[in-house]
């Protein structure tokens, strides 16, 4: 089961990189980007697939209601507190380094989803969470930075999507720790989230800091500039419409999608009934795996066009096709089966679009900022996004069934179809420093 999915990643042929053209420094901040967030993603979405069983287990409950609700909530602390970690450490990587910030952001999230299988209570496991939640935020910024930092210009946006198809990767390995370990406990599962740690060592001995980087810190820390000024920068005139626009598209997009992804597993669990425990575990794996097979080629197709179209263009099709199959997915599938014809589809558009601002973001912002200013956008929007899975889950009840409240806040994507024409089109623009 999924298996198979696991062992198609593309090869740099595929995506047209030419390794004679990229130096090995490129490819190692690459294989350190993708790991970071690969195993980001895993940590991250571990809790999605055992949050029925672990809240049933804490709570003393099975009521989809108030699991919902909990789950909500947790979900809600720990993407603010991702949101914070990614802002805090966005102005840590511009200061002290790409490379040194990856590795401390991959020990923090793998360290606490590791100690989450010891929580006793929902609120043990949600602090937990939310500590990992900190790190998780802080590692796709200095990853994107490593990356667009060291690639050649002309195969710069390949790259970045190679490195956000590791998000998928992590939701196969996710997938498959849950059916592997779920089964004896999900405090296994979660405790599993502590492997990625060991990344740290590859990344510390094998990945240097950009050279570009280098240069233009020793030429700021010439001016004695501060961590504040750091910050303050993408707030000043030139800047301040840019660190908007990329919050906006950002936000947009997660909120669109995330409580959607965040109640699948509450949304089989209910389908199920009482008596499904064991085949729900092999369902909510499944639909997930599938859900990230069709992300893979969303990848690919945000790929293509981003460089066929533009930047701008690729976004706005996707927001619009986003809201388009949430509709179908959450409107149709009213049983696993139906649900799993929709979930290639539905990964295809809703995960394959975060692409587009994997490309875009860090293309708005000059190097001396760059990890401050993506990092904020990024995260920024994931601290607007915090309210919205546990909104959801109240909305559960406002509205008697999980589809209704998911098609609800997924209406809020127009607000990205509208704010990404405020961008500038990064199309074939050189990073700036």
């Amino acid at each position: 089961m999924g298996g198979k999915g696991m062992t198609t990643e593309p090869s740099a042929a595929t995506l047209g990189l030419s390794t004679s053209s990229v130096p090995k420094a490129a490819w190692l901040a690459l294989v350190s980007g993708f790991l970071g967030w690969t195993f980001d993603s895993m940590d991250l979405n571990l809790f999605s697939l055992v949050v029925f069983p672990t809240l049933a287990e804490l709570l003393g409950t099975r009521d989809p209601a108030l699991i919902s609700q909990t789950a909500g909530l947790i979900v809600a602390l720990k993407i603010l507190a991702w949101g914070a970690g990614g802002i805090i450490f966005g102005v840590v990587a511009d200061r002290i380094g790409r490379s040194r910030t990856l590795g401390l952001t991959i020990l923090i999230y793998s360290v606490f989803t590791g100690l989450s299988g010891l929580a006793q209570n929902w609120w043990q496991l949600a602090i937990l969470q939310a500590l990992a939640g900190i790190g998780i935020g802080g590692e796709w910024a200095a990853g994107g930075a490593l990356i667009a930092e060291t690639w050649p210009e002309r195969h710069r946006a390949r790259a970045m999507l190679l490195m956000q198809m590791g998000w998928s990767f992590g939701f196969f390995a996710a997938a498959l720790v849950n059916f592997w370990l779920t089964p004896i406990s999900w405090r296994w599962a979660l405790a599993a989230g502590v492997l990625p740690a060991f990344v740290t060592l590859f990344v510390r001995q094998f990945v240097p800091e950009p050279e570009r980087w280098r240069k233009v810190r020793s030429n700021a820390a010439l001016t004695g500039d501060t961590a504040w000024d750091t910050f303050a920068m993408i707030f000043r005139p030139e800047m301040r419409r840019r660190t908007i626009v990329g919050v906006c598209i950002a936000a947009a997009m997660m909120i669109g999608s995330f409580p959607g992804l965040a109640l699948i597993g509450p949304w089989i669990n209910q389908m199920l009934g009482p008596g499904g425990g064991g085949q729900a575990i092999k369902d909510i794996s499944y639909t997930f795996v599938l859900i990230n097979f069709g992300a893979i080629f969303g990848y690919l197709a945000v790929m293509w066009l981003s460089d066929a179209i533009g930047r701008r263009p690729t976004y706005f099709l996707f927001c619009v096709a986003a809201l388009a199959i949430t509709w179908m997915t959450f409107q149709n599938g009213s049983t696993v089966g139906r649900l799993q014809m929709f979930a290639p589809i539905y990964g295809f558009i809703t995960v394959g679009g975060f692409g587009t601002f994997a490309i875009y973001l860090p293309e708005l912002f000059p190097t001396r900022v760059r990890v401050t200013g993506q990092g904020f956008s990024y995260n920024m929007s994931r601290m607007l996004t915090a309210p919205w899975p546990y909104v959801a889950g109240v909305l559960v009840g406002t509205f008697g069934s999980i589809p209704s409240a998911v098609c609800a806040v997924a209406s809020l994507l127009v607000v990205g179809m509208i704010a990404i024409w405020f961008g500038p089109e990064t199309k074939g623009t050189p990073l700036t420093d």
